[in-house]
């Protein structure tokens, strides 16, 4: 019997099992390396707790997306990855291992890091944790914490998925996730407003009272780059001229503070694509049920609903 590797130690040779450039299945690459540690078909098979998975796929997993957010490799498509400079850089330099402290030396996955730091300690009111309380840390507080960092994976790939799609599927994902939150009477409703309202800067328009005399519009932006005060402002005239009171602007990016100060002082809510995939997240929007560890619930992305029709 062999001790299967960890995440940790599995990253070097999987590196270097796409160092030809082109692109690999998760699938190949897991069989080759498997092939390559004389791991038995027992060991193979050998599940985490849930048994939604096996440990070995896990840990390939996680050696994978360490190293995505590292920019040693990329993923054009799901289940799809490939070298990338960085990577080719990474292996010419011959390191005797790649974990997660030589991946520290990059600032995207340090970046990365901090982002599911933050996370935590809004939601529970802990800082950053050093590599010595970390080692002290009860085995519960160790599964909030890889809670956390699958959470804020999930997010990330939540946002890969959204910005390879479409601005009209944008739109009806943001209506699907507002009925979701309890906005709106009908999901088919505030879908059919994101086809007949796309008109003077609204994307759609929530009903809240089965006559629709109470209504909430909607502007959803798929963009790469801040949104600043003068795209808030467009959209508080466009309300101004409807006579509008409710006003709520989605974006994949983010706020400038003038445009953050801008819609608080004139009643819009504002949501921005860090916001946007918590709420997915929360509400089971692009997601779906993993495993569970009480209290814990682990989300994975629902391929199906990123389907787009032609």
């Amino acid at each position: 019997m062999h001790m299967i590797p960890s995440y940790e130690e599995l990253m070097l040779p999987l590196l270097k099992l796409i160092r030809d450039g082109k692109e690999h299945t998760m699938k190949e690459v897991s069989e080759k390396l498997a092939k390559s540690l004389n791991l038995s078909d027992e060991e193979l098979a050998k599940p985490i707790p849930s048994g939604s998975t096996s440990v070995f796929a896990e840990r390939v997993g996680w050696a994978k997306t360490y190293m995505k957010y590292a920019g040693l490799m990329e993923q054009p498509r799901r289940g799809i990855i490939r070298i990338t400079q960085r990577g080719w850089n990474v292996l010419e330099d011959n390191p005797a291992q790649i974990n997660n402290k030589y991946l520290n030396r990059f600032g995207e996955f340090t970046m990365w890091l901090q982002k599911s730091q933050r996370g935590r300690s809004e939601r529970s009111g802990e800082g950053k944790l050093g590599e010595a309380e970390g080692e002290h840390l009860t085995p519960q507080e160790r599964m909030a914490n890889a809670h956390l960092e699958m959470r804020q994976a999930l997010a990330e790939d939540l946002e890969g998925q959204i910005k390879d799609r479409s601005p009209r599927f944008f739109q009806w994902l943001v209506a699907d996730l507002l009925v979701k939150m309890g906005y709106g009477k009908s999901l088919s409703d505030t879908r059919e407003s994101t086809k007949m309202s796309r008109d003077g800067g609204i994307d759609g328009v929530i009903k809240q009272d089965k006559l629709g005399l109470d209504r909430v519009y909607i502007q959803a932006k798929k963009w790469e780059n801040q949104v600043g005060r003068p795209e808030v402002q467009r959209f508080y005239g466009v309300l101004q001229d409807r006579k509008a009171s409710k006003g709520i602007y989605i974006t994949t990016s983010a706020f400038s503070s003038d445009a953050i100060d801008f819609a608080n002082r004139n009643n819009i809510v504002l949501i921005d694509g860090d916001q946007l995939v918590q709420h997915m997240i929360d509400h089971d929007v692009g997601v779906s049920r993993d495993e569970s560890y009480e209290p814990y619930v682990i989300k994975k992305i629902d391929s199906d609903y990123f389907t787009e029709e032609e």
